[in-house]
């Protein structure tokens, strides 16, 4: 089968297209007849050799952890699922013709495998860090990259739980964060104040790492309301960095659920195939995304 893999940890001229031996489903897994692979950050930070916990890296690796597919194998003691059944999901290596799940859902009715190889790793991630900041129905939450994968599923989760969002992205994404139902700002000279403007904020998500963090804390008060995902130093300001997921199949039942509901949609930007995985990690590495970036294959 082809697969995206590196050898050696760099930018990202060190993936390659590869042939390489199918994996197969052990115990509680599943493999899939991928038809489509969501790009991650966290993809091309494990690719760049950053240190994430939660993803330790053995050399040469695969890439990827969500995927779309078809079920084609199923692993002893697995129920519920069968051979056949479209699915999305968590695994290792998605970035290849067959991957092995780790998690999955069926996938809600009238989503393609473009869409929905979108939205694994992003929901755990909005459901999470909305948890771990402690905000409530009834108050606001700031998030800054909020027209990104975790910014878009952040924004409408908030919003289905009763609470109030005010977004900050670039000038061109203005209208799509208001299609979310935020109130939306841009970055530049003078944001802290528009934000004030808009009224009191009571807790904030660092989402893009775009040096904002001191400001974040200012307007929301407390570093412990206040969590990143993207920015490595957030703990100098006493803000928590969060890192480690959550349960994933947990994350896939809401995401189903919301998806079913119209509650909880996140457009793909733009689709790639495995052989562009390196434009695909520039193109992320770069930011002002609109939604996801996937891969077809």
């Amino acid at each position: 089968m082809k697969k995206v893999s590196f050898a050696e940890f760099g930018g990202p001229d060190v993936l390659q297209l590869i042939d390489a031996e199918e994996p197969h489903a052990g115990r509680g897994r599943i493999r899939i007849t991928v038809r489509a692979a969501g790009v991650n950050p966290v993809d091309w930070r494990i690719r760049e050799g950053q240190i994430l916990g939660a993803h330790p890296t053995e050399l040469p690796a695969g890439v990827g952890l969500d995927a779309a597919g078809v079920v084609d194998e199923v692993g002893e003691g697995v129920e519920g699922v069968a051979v056949g059944d479209h699915v999305f999901g968590e695994g290792a290596s998605t970035y290849a013709e067959f991957a092995v799940l780790s998690a999955w859902a069926h996938m809600p009715e009238g989503l393609t495998f473009e869409e929905a190889a979108g939205y694994p790793s992003v929901v755990e991630t909005a459901l999470r860090v909305i948890r771990e900041v402690g905000v409530r129905p009834g108050q606001t939450l700031l998030v800054s990259g909020a027209s990104g994968g975790v910014g878009s599923a952040a924004l409408q989760i908030a919003r289905h739980n009763g609470i109030a969002v005010i977004g900050i992205a670039g000038a061109a994404n203005q209208d799509y964060l208001r299609s979310l139902g935020a109130v939306a700002t841009t970055y530049g000279k003078g944001w802290v104040e528009r934000v004030r403007q808009i009224g009191r904020v009571d807790a904030a998500l660092d989402l893009a790492g775009s040096g904002v963090i001191r400001e974040l804390v200012e307007l929301a008060g407390d570093p412990q309301k206040v969590i990143s995902i993207a920015d490595l130093g957030a703990p100098e300001f006493g803000v928590r960095f969060s890192g480690v997921a959550g349960s994933m199949p947990d994350a896939l039942a809401v995401a189903a659920d919301l998806i079913s509901q119209g509650a909880l949609r996140i457009p793909v930007e733009q689709s790639y195939t495995l052989a562009e995985a390196a434009a695909a990690h520039i193109d992320s590495h770069a930011g002002h995304t609109r939604g996801r970036r996937v891969l077809v294959i």
